[in-house]
């Protein structure tokens, strides 16, 4: 299950009050976010339920960061052996007190455990955003956080001391940076005359449908093209090669033959000779 925003109102609807009333817990709720922060209430609400699972005195009501990660790793063991669906998510921002995750994990519960579906819960096809989105939107334009003021105010020094990896740090920074500047060009989008944004001769450019790809209605198909008819092929035969034939004569001149090409003249004291 995850969610797109945190919840406008910083408290719990009233029936989520009634039911944490009713159920006598140790200390009472007065500031959502940081009482549940521990999961030492969350523990005790779900005692209630499933007693068997929950010893409390195995959990501890303390403040330090270690405190509050041995408790919920204890209530996700209990998550598991019951087949309870809390997000990872919704936990990961109670322990570091981000804005809405606890409301949204005490609604979560109230449902699970009640079988009540609270109105105010947002549908399953948003996704988690635990940023200060909301509260920014609220402030004028020039009041509005920096990308610096909004890595301090969204990044938590809890988160980097419960997981020291530099590489997920740096890819959590990145991803807050990315969405600050999505929202500033949505902003200015939304609100281009306060930024003074002149539109791009490709924006004033009238666009033009290309005639081929695009026809209107009336338009009269075109006849198809008469096939204009063709000589049929040639058949190659092989050509005859030219050859010169010569003829051979033979002379008898001094009692050896000779050979006498056609054309050459005949010697006239040869000819006597031989008659």
């Amino acid at each position: 299950m995850s969610f797109q925003h945190a919840p406008k109102k910083a408290g719990l609807p009233r029936e989520v009050l009634k039911w944490l009333q009713s159920l006598d817990l140790t200390y009472s709720v007065k500031n959502v976010r940081r009482d549940f922060s521990n999961g030492f209430l969350v523990a005790e609400i779900f005692s209630w339920y499933y007693p068997q699972s929950i010893q409390m005195h195995s959990y501890d009501n303390g403040t330090s960061l270690p405190t509050k990660l041995g408790n919920w790793s204890q209530l996700e063991r209990v998550f598991v052996k019951h087949s309870l669906d809390i997000p990872k998510e919704l936990i990961d921002g109670t322990i570091h007190c981000k804005p809405g995750a606890a409301e949204l994990l005490v609604q979560q519960t109230y449902t699970i455990l009640t079988n009540r579906i609270v109105k105010s819960l947002p549908s399953e096809q948003e996704q988690i955003d635990f940023t200060d989105r909301s509260y920014q939107l609220t402030l004028p334009m020039h009041a509005r956080s920096t990308v610096s003021q909004a890595l301090k105010n969204n990044l938590k020094i809890t988160e980097f001391m419960t997981d020291p990896n530099v590489i997920t740090c740096q890819e959590k920074a990145q991803q807050l940076i990315h969405k600050h500047q999505q929202h500033r060009v949505q902003e200015r989008v939304e609100d281009p005359v306060r930024f003074d944004i002149q539109p791009s001769i490709g924006e004033l450019a009238v666009r033009i449908a290309p005639t081929d790809s695009i026809q209107p209605e009336y338009a009269v198909p075109k006849p198809p093209k008469a096939k204009v008819p063709q000589p049929p092929p040639k058949s190659q035969e092989p050509v005859p090669s030219r050859t010169v034939a010569f003829k051979e004569i033979t002379v008898s001149q001094m009692g050896k033959p000779t050979l006498v090409r056609p054309g050459l003249r005949e010697d006239p004291k040869t000819a006597l000779l031989q008659h």
